[in-house]
């Protein structure tokens, strides 16, 4: 599933902004090594500017820039056919000016980007470039989109069995849940995520992922 099909399948701005902070604080909770998790998410990244991002530490990754102009999302899956032309022709050829400091900024490696989608302020939806996608699809997911997009699908669920993979530990579905609601954090939501963590021990990092406390 290349990722303009995920179009219709992202939320409003102010949505996603949300899910990409409440995936943030679950790896800040659960996770004490930053460079371990997954997720992360800068409320401060400059004046007025957001940013979210997913590293899977195998070279694959997606950012989220935030603005009040907009937003705009770029991937990159080293494995997916469009990684062996990079960027695909298309994929970034018509990102709108809006988003001009995000494709000029090196921090972000537009160069290496094998799906990208944007939304700017009054807009209906979420676009891409018109991209004609190589004979080898790989199996339908030509851009990896498939492989990393999923998790902001807003089900607790989608998080909840996947960190259970991933750090090897039984996750309390209702904690998962309320964070995902967006529901103020406490001691108590802590605790039932991590036995070892505490809320003032990570009360910093949350307070930079900008989720209410």
């Amino acid at each position: 599933m290349p990722a303009a099909d995920y179009r219709s399948k992202l939320p409003e701005i102010a949505e996603l902004k949300k899910r990409c902070q409440s995936l943030a604080v679950l790896d800040a909770i659960l996770c004490p090594e930053w460079e371990y998790r997954y997720f992360s998410f800068n409320s401060t990244w400059d004046q007025d500017e957001m940013m979210a991002s997913m590293r899977n530490g195998e070279g694959d990754d997606w950012l989220i820039y935030f603005t009040p102009r907009g937003a705009i999302i770029k991937g990159f899956v080293h494995r997916a056919p469009m990684a062996q032309k990079c960027p695909w022709p298309g994929v970034i050829d018509s990102i709108p000016e809006t988003f001009a400091n995000f494709v000029k900024e090196s921090a972000f490696s537009i160069e290496k980007t094998t799906f990208c989608l944007w939304r700017q302020d009054g807009d209906d939806g979420w676009q891409t470039g018109e991209v004609d996608f190589p004979a080898d699809g790989a199996d339908g997911d030509p851009d990896g989109s498939a492989l990393l997009l999923p998790f902001l699908d807003g089900d607790p669920e989608t998080y909840r069995k996947w960190g259970e993979e991933y750090f090897g530990t039984r996750l309390n579905p209702r904690a998962v849940t309320h964070i995902y609601e967006y529901e103020p954090l406490n001691p108590f939501i802590v605790r039932a995520l991590n036995a070892d963590a505490r809320l003032d021990e990570v009360r910093e990092e949350i307070q930079e992922i900008g989720y209410p406390v």
